[in-house]
């Protein structure tokens, strides 16, 4: 009795080969970009696919199967009910953006904040509409491509840091990336954890909401030159309804589905109300949303196709053990989890990727130390989400650097937001606060 157990502890220490897939997929990734000069001459997707091409080749010894099981380990991996549900999510949150742009809605979200905003508290001001819009649009991409302009602006007739300016926005385009309802990263990290998005989003935000004081803070203090922002800035109160019908229903708890196609259909009636596309033209713009988060919703497939097999190879295992065979509390879980969703970050320069492929592991961890699910959801999604903001060859800092004309690495310092989210996501596990709540959601 006592030698199975022992050979059942050895068993589940996994093996290092386990995770040969994973390296190649990094080792390509990361020569690419630094060979080429640019990490998008590596598709994610065909890096993924190379790794899973290796992993079906491979075998376990202590377990060998043929070609064809693996093949089957695949596509279970990949079909897992908790993935595609994921993939349905992703493609209605591409759609439910696609109708919101074309109904202006994101118009109306920017210029709302614009006119409002105080030439005083210009640059505070500019996080805080850049937070609006990341949270409303659930994108960073799209933050940065809006504000830029604007933020090149200010910069201009302030005579400020246009270093500065860039990194406000960027902080405050990860902010949305974080916490919005409609984010993918939002979406992965709670459907690894099979928890629901409110639950995530309480927690979460305790979480972060002190960086976002003190960046607010920081910001009231640095000393420019008072201006008034010319031009005209129009918007549609009504135009923002889908994004209130989003952000409420979410955080009264409703399923995520319903809550997605509700707003797509507010976006639709609006849009037609307001002539901004006819019922045809609606069906276009939905589907070229949908379209925008197809690679997306593929390599969720394949990245829990791949996950499945070095589970089966022993590489998760061996991952689990190594991370947590010193770890004797859940504090120590808890920066686990940290180091390993920042290392896939920082590797993958893609938070929503990193999530995907830590998730199932963090799961394993919190299960294991009693950490809560939104905790490890929140964990996984704070620390992603900062170091996306702060890697110099992610897509966030080149696409604002070559619009501002300077270096993305100096732009780095100036990102203190997502500086702050790392050093309060550290403090919070430090004092173990907040403990988040356990409800778990099929």
């Amino acid at each position: 009795m006592q030698k199975n157990e022992e050979k059942n502890k050895t068993s589940n220490k996994g093996k290092f080969m386990g995770l040969v897939p994973l390296i190649i997929f990094l080792a390509l990734y990361m020569l690419t970009g630094l060979v080429s000069g640019n990490f998008e001459n590596m598709p994610l997707m065909i890096g993924i696919l190379i790794a899973s091409g290796i992993a079906l080749m491979m075998s376990n010894k202590d377990n060998p199967t043929k070609l064809e099981e693996r093949v089957t380990m695949f596509c279970k991996g990949g079909g897992d009910h908790t993935l595609i549900l994921m993939v349905i999510i992703f493609i209605l949150a591409g759609a439910f953006h696609g109708v919101a742009s074309g109904m202006n809605a994101v118009d109306s979200v920017t210029n709302l904040g614009l006119s409002v905003l105080p030439s005083n508290l210009i640059l505070p001001g500019l996080f805080i509409i850049g937070c609006v819009l990341s949270f409303s649009m659930g994108t960073s991409m799209g933050t940065v491509a809006a504000l830029a302009p604007l933020a090149i602006d200010i910069a201009d007739k302030t005579g400020c840091n246009i270093a500065l300016v860039c990194g406000i926005v960027v902080g405050a385009a990860m902010f949305g990336d974080n916490l919005s309802f409609i984010s993918d990263t939002t979406i992965a990290a709670t459907r690894t954890q099979e928890i629901s998005m409110k639950d995530k989003f309480k927690a979460n935000v305790l979480m972060v909401l002190p960086a976002v004081v003190i960046n607010l803070i920081l910001l009231v203090f640095v000393p420019i030159d008072t201006v008034s922002i010319s031009g005209s800035y129009e918007y549609n109160l009504i135009n923002i309804i889908p994004y209130l019908l989003v952000i409420v229903l979410s955080l009264i708890g409703i399923q995520v589905i319903t809550v997605m196609v509700t707003g797509i259909f507010a976006g639709m009636f609006i849009g037609l109300y307001h002539g901004d596309f006819t019922i045809i033209e609606f069906m276009k713009i939905a589907h070229d949303g949908m379209r925008g988060m197809e690679d997306m919703a593929i390599i969720a497939i394949l990245v829990g196709g791949l996950v499945a097999l070095m589970k089966y190879l022993g590489g998760i295992d061996w991952l689990l053990h190594t991370l947590t065979r010193k770890t004797k509390t859940a504090r120590g879980g808890e920066l686990s989890i940290a180091a390993l969703v920042s290392l896939m970050d920082i590797s993958t320069t893609n938070n929503t990727i990193s999530i995907i492929a830590a998730g199932p592991l963090a799961k394993d961890i919190s299960d294991e130390f009693g950490i809560s699910r939104s905790r490890t959801a929140s964990l996984l999604d704070v620390f992603s989400s900062a170091f996306n903001g702060l890697l110099p060859y992610a897509g966030q800092l080149l696409v604002i650097g070559g619009m501002a004309g300077v270096s993305p690495v100096s732009i780095m310092p100036y990102n203190w937001y997502s500086i702050l989210m790392i050093v309060v996501g550290l403090i919070s596990i430090a004092i173990g606060f907040p403990k988040g709540k356990d409800v778990k959601v099929n």
